[in-house]
């Protein structure tokens, strides 16, 4: 598919704001349909772009206009068939087919984030396919597994790798399939996109990694673009190519396409620096056995402070990014670190439009006032950094391996439960070292428990809400929060929260570095469920919406 079967970014922007614009008719499927957008609140989310040269100005149009490749190469990953949905739906003009769309460009699929991955259109695979488009449709987890046990090492490498899909011979036997190969026809346009881009920067950094990138997505070789984008230092921020393992619900192991065209916000950007040169120190009084810490970090990891203008690809599907921790490619993690980016207006949006009003409801009113931006940012950025330390590389029985591979479908809930707790239990350290302000203590534990709410609410099919499920229970059941039955409230003890923290992190972080596939399904059958008082919370919380779907003015057609 070439990027005119892309949907034009005026019809994206004008089916996010319908419901809110538009009555239609209503039938009992629309009203339900009308209910789940509505979780969803519309906010104009942008950046200055006053102080960009001339030069960086074309960029960025250029860049802007590369999401729209983005888009289409998520959407024929997610599903084989959801190309051909896509285009039934846009050409669909009922009043029920227009909430189709709106919904589906929500969540980039036919199947409802919030819910449990239920499908909302008819026809669709009901549950959803695990392997999304990565593998053959109705391949087994066992198959796999075989097939790739009896491959060479190399093989074994590129089968179970990043930039790879699994397809079947016409004699019916499984191959391997590069990336550059199956998504051939989107990615040479897309190149040539990024190649235009890098010729109108003046900025040496970003027209190195625009043109390794380019050069990547053709060879399906992303180490160098990946350490080029470590080294990015410019006022164009952008993020570009397959990343992210979360769709793929087998074992964890391919990357979804998307992008992050973002602006530097320098001030904030300079404010956060200091916590760079903290990690080791971290690293070193992690709660894990000596022999699981890294006592060599990689180069010191890079924050950067930006604001959104434009998303793409998976970036855009149901609940929207706050903050990303990259590469997830391990080579390059252990040569260069790994680069923290936190997305500021994005985070203000949640946090006004979402995060306070659940405080007002759920929270113990004695605790309210203690909710504030500021620690709600600081542990967004915590949790970033934290991705970055504990057990990555593994041995288990001799071999090399790493925490990815053994976790395999579990890694990602895992993952983000270790990054959250470890993000609390980091701050405290810095608190007691006197690098944050101590003031800020009981505000960062009452904001955390407000935002166990808010990512409860993903729903635990997804990896952030079952990951947060996992904390909330394992952390009551060790005394740090009480609840009022009666007034059905939450607060925090603020005593046993900071040893229960401490617990979890080095529960979770054990467990990955032995690679205990076993502990860490018992653990997650265990405690990322919901239970009925957390149910009866979120059940109140209903009126709220869930998360915003940001509008792009500066991604608008002039």
């Amino acid at each position: 598919m070439n990027h005119r079967s892309c949907l034009p970014l005026a019809l994206l922007c004008s089916a996010l704001l319908m419901s809110c614009t538009t009555k239609q008719p209503s039938t009992p499927a629309m009203t339900a349909l009308e209910s789940q957008i509505r979780r969803f609140a519309p906010v104009a989310i942008t950046g200055d772009t006053t102080t960009l040269s001339p030069g960086d100005r074309r960029a960025l149009t250029a860049l802007i206009d590369a999401t729209r490749y983005i888009d289409s190469l998520y959407r024929r990953q997610v599903w084989e068939g959801n190309e051909a949905l896509t285009a039934r739906l846009t050409a669909d003009g009922s009043p029920m087919g227009k909430l189709r769309l709106q919904y589906f460009l929500i969540n980039q699929s036919p199947w409802s984030r919030l819910d449990h991955d239920e499908p909302f259109v008819e026809g669709v695979p009901s549950p959803k396919p695990q392997g999304a488009n990565y593998y053959p449709a109705g391949m087994t987890k066992d198959e796999f597994t075989r097939w790739v046990a009896g491959l060479p090492d190399e093989q074994q490498q590129q089968a179970t790798g990043f930039f790879t899909t699994i397809r079947r011979t016409p004699a019916g036997a499984l191959a391997i399939v590069p990336y550059n190969q199956e998504y051939r026809d989107l990615l040479t346009p897309l190149a040539a996109k990024l190649r235009e881009a890098a010729g109108y920067t003046g900025n040496p950094s970003l027209k190195t990694f625009l043109t390794k990138r380019a050069d990547a997505l053709l060879t399906n070789d992303y180490y160098d673009s990946d350490v080029a984008w470590m080294d990015l230092d410019s006022p164009i921020d952008v993020t570009i190519g397959p990343y992210e393992v979360y769709m793929d619900e087998l074992f964890n192991y391919k990357a979804a396409f998307e992008a992050y065209i973002t602006l530097r916000n320098e001030g904030e950007t300079a404010k956060l620096a200091r916590f760079s040169g903290m990690l080791q120190d971290i690293e070193d009084h992690l709660p894990i056995d000596a022999r699981y810490r890294n006592p060599r970090l990689g180069a010191l990891a890079p924050i950067r402070v930006v604001d959104e203008v434009a998303i793409g690809g998976e970036a855009r599907g149901g609940v929207q990014t706050a903050a990303f921790n990259l590469p997830n490619d391990e080579r390059v993690t252990a040569a260069k670190g790994s680069k923290r980016v936190m997305l500021k207006n994005v985070q203000e949006a949640k946090f006004n439009t979402i995060l306070t009003p659940i405080a007002n409801m759920v929270l113990d009113p004695a605790q309210r006032p203690l909710i504030a931006f500021e620690p709600f940012f600081t542990h967004i950025l915590a949790h970033e950094l934290m991705h970055g330390l504990g057990p990555h590389t593994i041995a288990v029985a001799g071999k090399a391996t790493t925490v990815r591979q053994e976790m395999r479908e579990l890694g990602s809930a895992l993952e983000e439960a270790k990054a959250d707790i470890a993000g609390l239990f980091a701050l405290q350290f810095l608190i007691d070292k006197g690098v944050v302000d101590k003031a800020t203590e009981q505000q960062m534990y009452v904001t955390y428990l407000a935002g166990v709410f808010r990512s409860v609410r993903f729903g635990i099919t997804e990896a952030h809400g079952k990951g947060m499920a996992l904390q909330f229970n394992y952390m009551s059941d060790n005394g740090a929060f009480s609840l009022d039955s009666t007034a059905g409230t939450y607060r925090v003890n603020f005593e046993a929260i900071k040893e229960a923290a401490k617990k979890l992190t080095g529960l979770i972080m054990t467990i990955q570095a032995e690679g205990n596939y076993a502990k860490a399904k018992e653990l997650l059958d265990t405690y990322a469920v919901i239970r009925p008082p957390m149910q009866k919370t979120l059940d109140a919380m209903k009126s709220l919406p869930v998360d915003i779907v940001p509008v792009f003015p500066l991604a608008q057609p002039h």
